[in-house]
């Protein structure tokens, strides 16, 4: 609650904090937009591969052009402005920098700008929520030890949830469940680009007068980006995903301490301790009333009867029998809030969420019938959608990781609704799987469970 008052502490003693962004999108841009109007941070450089893209952000939020006309990061750092570039490997690098944010959206990327953060001493902040998902544990295990802070990005949901998360078991509550809420309906899981507009009721008129990417909105609709987010809280706080996964049970604000309790206590959750997305939407298409579609959620148990009384005396909304209690924000300003991640890495040491074991992962998931030579496209695409499974289970299957599922070429048919495995694909030969395989391989001995063999 002081971070502000620290911040302003570093820009009176002219010690800003250093930052450098990689990645100009939409999270970029927002970030951007916030960044000039927070004292004690110094954006020193923005790093994209179309530098000419991360100018044209700059521009669009408001910046003048003289602030980011640096002609290199060491006259950016002199002179309190900023440098736009395209090699962000060389900013990490530079000693003009503290602290990285990832914005990417790209898991390859992701995971190479983290590994060199370890290498060069810099804290980072995973906004890139698909790398964290596909090795999240095992980067943190790196950053700590070499010395560094791996964050989960606040303002994205996930880490909203972790704070939530956190808020409770401080005030010494158990964690009944947490999470997010989304629009969905069963069918989504076979949304493509080519229907996903329908499926948000976007006219072509919409469409074609904005900067929409069909792909990465149908990766929302279609159940993956849910599926990630769940992940990444799943691996940061010990909740757990239910052996099938998602459930997406619709459900309005003022129902989820009913519907997200255990099924042994009347609700609808596997297990206490559960990570769940609830949907904005009934089965039949009929809109939830007071919907989180936007909002993110933790509901948690009174578990004594003077604690039940106290929910009842002070206005909680409560189960039928008064025991489970939420707490709930009904928005996320996702990039808008980037900015209290940076400021509590560099002036508490402390991360907004970070992985500290391997409990959930996301596996691709065939949309159709799949044939023997076809390519996958990945998050959001015509191919495969990201499933939950609790880690455990993937490790067990060899599942193939949602996060790599790009690029490469099936070698057996799979089925409709069928996740893959490692063994159905040519496993490509990258720093990026590579890495998730050591993971595999690191969490596997450490659970004790056997794995099929997977390509070397």
């Amino acid at each position: 609650m002081n971070l502000h008052r620290l911040l302003q502490q570093r820009a009176g003693a002219q010690r800003p904090l250093r930052v450098a962004l990689i990645g100009a999108g939409k999270f970029g841009s927002m970030f951007l937009s916030q960044v000039r109007r927070t004292p004690g941070l110094h954006l020193v450089a923005v790093c994209d591969l179309v530098p000419a893209r991360a100018r044209a952000s700059l521009a669009r939020v408001g910046w003048p052009d003289a602030q980011f006309a640096a002609a290199s990061l060491a006259a950016a750092q002199a002179a309190g402005t900023t440098f736009v570039g395209d090699d962000a490997v060389a900013a990490i690098a530079s000693d003009a920098i503290e602290i990285v944010i990832d914005a990417t959206g790209s898991p390859a990327a992701g995971i190479s700008h983290a590994l060199a953060c370890c290498e060069h001493g810099k804290h980072i902040v995973m906004v890139n929520v698909e790398a964290d998902a596909l090795a999240g544990p095992l980067l943190a295990r790196r950053a700590a030890d070499a010395g560094v802070i791996y964050s989960l990005a606040y303002g994205d949901q996930p880490a909203l949830i972790c704070e939530m998360v956190d808020w409770a078991r401080a005030a010494g509550f158990a964690v009944t469940a947490a999470g997010k809420g989304t629009k969905y309906l069963p069918a989504y899981h076979q949304s493509t680009p080519d229907t996903v507009w329908g499926h948000y009721g976007f006219s072509d008129e919409m469409v074609a007068g904005g900067d929409f990417n069909p792909q990465m909105f149908n990766s929302f609709l279609d159940g993956t980006k849910s599926a990630i987010e769940m992940a990444a809280v799943a691996n940061a706080t010990g909740l757990t995903p239910a052996p099938g996964g998602l459930d997406f049970p619709p459900c309005g604000v003022d129902d989820l301490p009913r519907v997200l309790r255990p099924r042994d206590a009347g609700g609808q959750l596997h297990h206490a301790g559960q990570v769940e997305v609830v949907s904005s939407l009934h089965r039949d298409g009929s809109a939830v009333p007071r919907d989180l579609r936007w909002g993110v959620y933790v509901t948690f148990a009174a578990d004594s009867d003077y604690v039940r009384k106290c929910f009842q005396e002070y206005g909680l909304v409560t189960d039928p029998q008064g025991n489970y209690s939420a707490m709930y924000k009904p928005f996320h300003l996702i990039g808008l809030e980037l900015g209290i991640s940076v400021a509590s890495i560099g002036l508490r040491g402390e991360a907004t969420g970070a992985p500290d074991g391997f409990r959930g992962d996301v596996v691709a998931v065939a949309k159709r019938d799949l044939q023997p030579g076809e390519r996958l496209d990945g998050e959001g695409g015509y191919t495969v959608y990201g499933r939950l499974m609790p880690a455990a289970d993937s490790l067990a299957c060899s599942g193939l990781p949602l996060g790599l599922a790009h690029g490469i070429t099936l070698n057996r048919a799979v089925a409709a609704g069928q996740p893959l495995a490692w063994r159905d694909v040519s496993a490509p030969d990258t720093q990026a799987a590579r890495f998730r395989r050591e993971m595999e391989r690191c969490f596997a001995a450490e659970l004790g469970i056997r794995t099929p063999a997977t390509p070397t």
